[in-house]
């Protein structure tokens, strides 16, 4: 297990196993690809992103990526994969987020996508250096780094 601590100060503790803390997951993360690009998302306020949300009331946390990745990128996932999962402790939050990894078959364009401003595709390396101011914090902490390089150990890339 790593742990670390984020930009906003709370401690991450990040696990590659599944059901590794005593919370439910309540929220996702999908590293995505389509055609062997990264398949982000542009969230309005925090910049590129790769897609993700809270887990609905009756929903698994697979249902809920697949469902984030279509509504944020209009993508439809071809395979899902777990990678991990992560929790967050701060002083005014405490919650578990399970990341998959998601290869994606199609895109569907829409007028309209939820929160965001819908799918950015790139072949960048995502190093710590790479990622530039338009990239949202979330990219740029450990959680990310972490799982790229456990994709890319297990060759699921």
């Amino acid at each position: 297990m790593k742990t670390f601590q984020d930009v906003n100060g709370n401690t991450v503790h990040l696990s590659f196993s599944k059901k590794a803390f005593a919370m439910e997951p309540k929220h996702v993360l999908i590293i995505c690809r389509y055609k062997n690009q990264w398949l982000f998302t542009r969230h309005k306020k925090r910049g590129l992103e790769f897609p993700g949300g809270k887990v609905e009331p009756g929903e698994t946390p697979e249902d809920a990526a697949i469902r984030e990745v279509k509504e944020e990128t209009g993508a439809i996932i071809d395979s899902l994969l777990y990678i991990g999962q992560y929790e967050v402790i701060g002083s005014n939050e405490h919650f578990v987020k399970n990341v998959y990894y998601a290869k994606t078959k199609s895109m569907e364009k829409y007028d309209q996508y939820f929160e965001t401003d819908g799918p950015v595709l790139s072949s960048a390396s995502l190093t710590p250096e790479s990622l530039t101011d338009e990239y949202s914090f979330i990219m740029k902490d450990e959680v990310i780094q972490s799982c790229i390089a456990f994709i890319k150990e297990n060759h699921v890339l």
